[in-house]
């Protein structure tokens, strides 16, 4: 008797993570501000410059009254110190920005931001004239925002493209 009690007791704990599981992952993938990446150009030499844009759109049926935003360089850029950039300015409407001139800002969106709106932010990213080259410099934004009179949040980690950082090619040597 003890081993049905224990088969039964097993199978239903089963059932029951796997249904725990898979409404987790289900809420998980609804649950992401809706955020866009996109660039001016995927490769850049030392001294150059490459636009990165961010969208962030109110995908909800509520004002969103509230916004926290920010871009820091991946772990992998990190890893790269002769890499040199800046995040060197922020604009769009209704956007401000902290920080530029480092490398990770804070983006501030003014509210509210109406369903269906969209607030876009360009920010260009300087490689210094000095920077190391063929590496590859990316961002990851976390986001944080609050809607339905506050009563309801949601968050999410985006990552831009990446920028590749070339080297000038040398002349060949029997060129003149």
């Amino acid at each position: 008797m003890r081993i049905t009690h224990l088969r039964r007791f097993g199978l239903a704990t089963a059932l029951a993570s796997s249904l725990a599981l898979f409404g987790m992952s289900q809420s998980a993938s609804a649950d992401t501000a809706d955020v866009s990446f996109s660039a001016d150009q995927t490769a850049a030499t030392p001294g150059g410059t490459v636009n990165l844009k961010m969208t962030f759109t109110n995908n909800q049926t509520t004002d969103v009254w509230f916004v926290y935003q920010s871009v820091q360089p991946t772990w992998a850029t990190t890893q790269r110190p002769d890499l040199k950039y800046s995040l060197a300015s922020c604009t769009g409407e209704g956007v401000t920005c902290s920080g530029t001139g480092t490398t990770s800002i804070g983006v501030n969106y003014s509210v509210p931001v109406a369903p269906g709106t969209s607030r876009t932010v360009t920010i260009p990213v300087q490689v210094a004239a000095n920077s190391g080259c063929n590496g590859n410099i990316a961002f990851y934004s976390y986001v944080y925002y609050e809607y339905n009179d506050s009563q309801s949040h949601k968050d999410g980690v985006f990552n831009s493209p990446t920028m590749r950082v070339n080297c000038a090619t040398p002349a060949p040597s029997g060129a003149h």
